[in-house]
């Protein structure tokens, strides 16, 4: 759906903020945050980005983090229809990308359910701008011809990640949200077919200052892990690829198997 919402009836623009760096936020995100009059946002969504803002702008937190006390799904979507039957125009500020794990699906669905005026505005997903952060590729013609966003949370009372089913269903997988599961990850990825010394990296707050990252093997993988006490959020890349950035970020030569 899409309309100008600027008359009685107020419009929705759910809206992906990036991984994290304002300069990684599009034109069109900037300018909604510019203009919005109320801005539902998540927990990891920058504070430079919500300084975008104009000063009477309502700013609302309805972030989720694992673990700690969060707003529900259901209430954020009831507040967002509310404010905008009052004539707003509203802003859901997603981290990342509002369709990439970010239940920004829900979201329109329930906007279009109550008949009010919606639009999406993609934004850079942080398994992407993890990968590009420390110089790794996740396609490579002779390497990684397939990518596989996956998340490592399982939906509530939904059935468990199948690692052994994805463990070779793409070349390279980007798992969100996995750092409490890696102990099966790395069970079910090997038990799946994926060989032992298969490169792993895990990229913490990817795109800003506190940014850090490891490299590992996958039968080392969760130990490093948590030796490297990484904390969410974290993206965790598998494949092959994951050589090339360990060859890319210090700028040595790159072996000749990779070179096409």
């Amino acid at each position: 759906m899409s309309g100008v919402g600027y008359g009685g009836a107020g419009k929705v623009w759910i809206v992906g903020a990036g991984p994290g760096d304002p300069e990684l936020l599009t034109l069109k995100a900037a300018t909604l945050v510019g203009t919005a009059d109320i801005i539902f946002h998540d927990a990891l969504v920058n504070i430079r980005i919500l300084a975008m803002a104009r000063p009477d702008t309502k700013l609302v937190n309805v972030g989720k983090r694992g673990g700690q006390p969060s707003t529900s799904q259901m209430s954020i979507q009831t507040r967002m229809i509310h404010a905008a039957r009052q004539g707003m125009r509203v802003v859901r500020l997603k981290g990342g990308d509002p369709f990439i794990f970010g239940r920004g699906g829900e979201e329109c669905i329930a906007l279009w359910t109550a008949g009010i005026d919606y639009e999406v505005v993609p934004g850079i997903t942080s398994g992407i701008a993890a990968a590009a952060a420390v110089g790794m590729p996740l396609t490579y013609r002779t390497i990684s011809q397939s990518v596989l966003l996956v998340t490592g949370h399982a939906a509530p009372g939904g059935p468990p990640i199948d690692w052994v089913h994805l463990a070779k269903a793409a070349d390279t997988l980007v798992i969100y949200m996995g750092l409490a599961q890696t102990t099966e990850i790395q069970s079910g990825l090997i038990a799946g077919g994926r060989h032992p010394d298969t490169p792993v990296l895990a990229v913490h707050w990817a795109t800003l200052p506190q940014q850090r990252h490891v490299h590992t093997r996958l039968n080392r993988f969760s130990d490093v892990i948590h030796e490297a006490d990484l904390g969410s959020p974290t993206i965790i890349i598998v494949g092959a690829a994951v050589h090339l950035s360990q060859h890319l970020s210090l700028e040595e030569n790159i072996p000749d198997v990779v070179n096409v």
